[in-house]
């Protein structure tokens, strides 16, 4: 018989879970990467294609992996194998959990240190760090945080403390909690500084360049870089998700709470291209900055307005909160693991996977300073120049991560789910019947998810 609760625990209700859902797929990918590349790429044009590729891919990927967590009723690996098992498949397919829960935890090391800048930057704007500094004093703040290793092991510790703090309370307790906090807050502050962006004056300057699309700068990279923002942000293929779904009730519709959360997350990004681009105008700077954009050009930005010093410290709060919530769902794969497997306390659990992670964010920290300097070889593939194949630490984990684990997890959860279980068990998890409903979005999963997917991997390792 089917297991209707995970040994976890459950959601109290379904907004408890499209919170805490929301929450791990809002975060800095949302405040921190979309506004910048959308600044990039074109403004309006690249918004479009990015709202499509939510639609077509993001979506129906988001539905799988939830209705395999809900289905298997563990941690990302057990589910997959008992999974595996009940379709008469080969174990094999338990990769999708093992890449997951990899992915998760290498995205945890380095998030944390990054997240740390956050941090750093909410009692640095409270003080008036920035206050009256050109963009050549706000960049020396910065590069004085990142080329100081010993701070940023304080930051990095102090996150990681406050992640293992809530994980370690589980899921009605901890995770719930949280959230329940957290997503709201987060949501408050972000209407907070979109009602300080229409009242500094260059609001209609920043909606046409954010809405307004400019269709002679759609081209290939653009939908490329769009359908690999809308596939990253929404928190796929690294067992987030996945675990997530494993706690919600077998009375939700899958389909609706997917489609909310799916919603909350984009609304939030244009929401903070909203509340950001009339700022960047505002201050006569240029919107595709990049990713300096958050750390060293609103800084300055908020520091040269009227109440910059408050709206700057709520901005940063409202990227902490946005870090927190995504890194709590990126380190519960793991603990919930050690549980399952290694008969764990749930608190001992916890404190190990964050020390791990925490060890191993180390080197990202020292990829900023002592270890600067990149490591690697020259491949020789017959061109003019051999081509050099490695980096920092950091980049290297963040390259393998969101150009490789992530695509291949996605794509194999379209494939499991499109082509391997059959018709019958998804249709039994849904719940939909055999309406059009259930037929567009099995359309969709088994052919144009996977092209999608797997365009975005093969364009992030340069092989088109």
């Amino acid at each position: 018989m089917r297991k209707e609760t995970s040994i976890h625990g459950q959601w109290s209700s379904k907004l408890a879970f499209v919170l805490a859902a929301t929450g791990s797929a809002v975060g800095l990918g949302n405040i921190w990467r979309f506004p910048y590349i959308t600044g990039e790429n074109g403004g309006g044009a690249f918004v479009l294609v990015y709202l499509m590729c939510i639609l077509l891919i993001g979506l129906p990927v988001m539905i799988g992996e939830i209705l395999l967590g809900r289905r298997g009723r563990q941690s990302p690996i057990n589910t997959m194998t008992s999974l595996s098992h009940e379709e008469g498949l080969s174990r094999a397919w338990s990769l999708i959990g093992w890449l997951g829960v990899a992915a998760a935890f290498m995205i945890l090391s380095f998030y944390s240190v990054i997240a740390g800048w956050s941090l750093s930057y909410v009692f640095r704007t409270a003080g008036g760090v920035f206050t009256g500094l050109d963009v050549d004093g706000v960049r020396g703040v910065f590069e004085g945080l990142v080329s100081d290793p010993e701070r940023l092991l304080a930051w990095h510790t102090v996150f990681m403390v406050m992640n293992v703090l809530v994980v370690a309370r589980g899921v009605r307790s901890g995770l719930e909690q949280a959230v329940k906090f957290l997503m709201p807050a987060l949501l408050g502050l972000l209407l907070v500084l979109v009602i300080y962006a229409v009242s500094i004056g260059h609001f209609a300057e920043g909606m046409r360049f954010l809405f307004a699309p400019d269709f002679g700068k759609i081209n290939g990279e653009v939908v490329l870089m769009a359908m690999g923002q809308a596939f990253f942000t929404l928190s796929l293929g690294m067992g987030a998700i996945m675990i997530y779904g494993s706690y919600l009730s077998s009375r939700a519709s899958i389909m609706r709470t997917s489609a909310t959360v799916v919603s909350a997350d984009t609304l939030v990004a244009v929401l903070a291209g909203v509340a950001i681009f009339p700022i960047v105008f505002a201050s006569g700077l240029q919107p595709d900055e990049g990713p300096g954009l958050i750390f060293v050009t609103l800084p300055m930005a908020f520091s040269g307005m009227p109440g910059g010093v408050i709206f700057g410290t709520l901005f940063f709060i409202l990227l902490v909160m946005a870090a927190w919530t995504s890194s709590i769902s990126l380190m519960e794969p793991a603990v919930a693991w050690l549980v399952e497997n290694r008969d764990m306390e749930r608190v001992k659990a916890s404190v190990l996977v964050g020390l791990v992670a925490w060890i191993l964010g180390i080197g990202t920290v020292l990829s900023f300073n002592l270890w600067s300097s990149p490591i690697g070889f020259h491949l020789d593939l017959g061109g003019e120049e051999p081509v050099f194949i490695g980096g920092t630490i950091f980049s290297m984990m963040d390259y393998l991560t969101s150009n490789v684990l992530l695509p291949l997890g996605g794509l194999f959860i379209a494939l499991f789910v499109g082509w391997r279980m059959t018709r019958r068990s998804v249709q039994d998890e849904l719940g939909v019947g055999m309406g059009l409903l259930f037929q567009g979005w099995y359309l969709v999963l088994r052919f144009l998810a996977p092209v999608g997917i797997l365009l975005v991997f093969l364009n992030a390792v340069n092989l088109i």
